[in-house]
């Protein structure tokens, strides 16, 4: 029955939220309508029955559906803070609206001006954030005062287990009750006397505690390489009876992997995810990526062929430079720039070593006599990785992630931690890009690749594309 109850309550929160993001849409083209003479609301209404853009409508329902599921914003959010999940909502929507516009630059839909995008993003993130918060006022209410409750044992009396109940003894709105503990009498035992709390049993009795009590979760606090075969039988027993488990437990002290219970065949494994960089964002991603430069490609086009041009008059050689960079998890591919140097420059890197400005394995000098006057003007605006949209296109890169180095560079490692930056696509521009790009030392740059790893969603990555475009025209740090 509370399993039917929470599908039911997920349907009517995801049916919530495409009616508040519906709303958002026909408010951006009321107004919209108002304050255009060459759109009228009647022809936005007209429009939305043919069979074409009804169609578009419903793919565009079903990616808002996607772009919010990425975002854990359909799991259970009663242990996450407010502040959270308002960040998340507003990262959510403005990925929304910005898939909007690319759907639209490439469908060519009027409708969707800047201003239409501005009223709809704060339409549906401040409809979206209230009712998302006015929920979660209702259902923290219900709590308190006992209503869809959960039940909870916890079994260990240690430091780490104390702690976890004292979390939720002072939060009431998540809904927990502790039952009470389950351990065998030690040392440190003495200190569950501060809680009121009762020792409910030893770990070879819990199994009464199961059978006499009310139980929704149980909490394993143990330490598990000397108690592996108690914690083995309390997973059997909670299985049996359907009985949620989790585990607290700094086993493998892990300093930014994630773990996760996966099917893999007929086998299940415990995962370590390194980074944040997995589930469906992924799939937003590369849509994103692959969206934004085909129409910027699109764009660009005379740009690109105007410095094609320019490229090939100003010195002899080919117009792009082909090079082999180490891609995710180290496959290797061949990125595209435009010439920036003499022909024949690789063969002539040997006799430049000693003047290299880098501490590191990657080589940058601020006066590289290879580069040509034409090559020094597209490096200091970055118009020589205009190619790369080409790599994006194709999936070799992304248009944010850690830049792809030369083989050459990757070899020159020598600290496997370094080496975690490949665990991602490369990208076009990084954090390290609009932090001083190559002024920065090679182990900071390295530092500021593994923390976008850490740290990224698709709201990351939007600011990082923002703030390039003030590092490109500022020119610092560009070789």
């Amino acid at each position: 029955m509370e399993s039917l109850r929470r599908k039911v309550a997920l349907i009517a929160l995801k049916l919530g939220d495409v009616l508040v993001m519906v709303i958002a849409f026909l408010i951006g083209a009321v107004i919209v309508s108002y304050q255009s003479s060459s759109f009228s609301f009647s022809g936005f209404v007209s429009m939305r029955i043919k069979v074409q853009n009804f169609m578009i409508f419903l793919g565009w329902v079903g990616v808002w559906h996607i772009i919010f599921s990425s975002y854990g914003l359909y799991h259970s959010r009663r242990i996450y803070s407010r502040g959270s999940e308002t960040s998340d909502i507003l990262q959510a929507t403005a990925i929304g609206t910005l898939v909007i516009a690319i759907v639209s630059v490439c469908l060519d839909i009027r409708m969707a001006t800047l201003r239409f995008l501005v009223v709809f993003w704060l339409t549906a993130s401040l409809l979206t954030v209230t009712w998302r918060l006015a929920l979660r006022y209702l259902l923290d209410q219900l709590r308190i005062k006992g209503r869809n409750l959960r039940f909870m044992v916890i079994v260990g009396t240690n430091q780490r287990a104390l702690s976890f109940a004292r979390e939720i003894e002072e939060k009431p709105g998540y809904g927990y009750r502790i039952i009470g503990f389950v351990d065998d009498e030690w040392s440190g035992g003495e200190k569950l006397q501060e809680f009121d709390y009762p020792l409910l049993a030893n770990l070879q009795d819990f199994p009464t505690v199961l059978r006499d009590h009310v139980v929704d979760e149980v909490v394993i606090c143990l330490p598990i390489k000397s108690l592996y075969d108690h914690m083995r039988k309390i997973f059997e027993l909670c299985e049996e009876q359907g009985i949620i488990v989790r585990v607290l437990s700094g086993i493998f002290d892990l300093k930014s992997g994630r773990l996760t219970i996966e099917q893999f065949g007929d086998q299940t494994f415990t995962v370590m995810y390194a980074g944040a960089m997995n589930g469906s964002a992924m799939l937003v991603k590369r849509l994103l990526d692959f969206s934004l430069s085909l129409v910027l490609l699109i764009f660009l086009a005379p740009v690109l062929l105007a410095i094609a041009i320019l490229v090939k008059v100003s010195s002899p050689g080919p117009v792009f430079f082909v090079q082999e960079r180490v891609g995710i998890n180290k496959r290797r591919f061949r990125m595209i720039k435009f010439r920036t140097m003499i022909a024949a420059a690789e063969e002539k890197l040997a006799e430049l070593d000693d003047l290299n400005e880098m501490i590191g394995p990657v080589f940058k000098i601020k006066d590289d006599p290879r580069i040509t006057r034409v090559g020094k003007f597209l490096r200091s605006w970055s118009l020589d990785e205009l190619p790369q949209l080409i790599n994006v296109l194709k999936g070799d890169m992304g248009l944010v992630g850690p830049r792809p180095l030369p083989v050459r560079d990757y070899n020159g490692f020598d600290q496997d931690w370094q080496r975690r930056r490949f665990s991602v696509r490369p990208g076009l521009t990084c954090l390290w890009q609009i932090s001083g790009r190559c002024n920065l030392p090679f182990e900071r740059w390295m530092e500021l690749d593994l923390e976008y790893i850490d740290r990224w969603s698709l709201w990351l990555d939007l600011k990082i594309l923002i703030m390039t475009i003030p590092a490109v025209f500022k020119g610092t740090g560009a070789v």
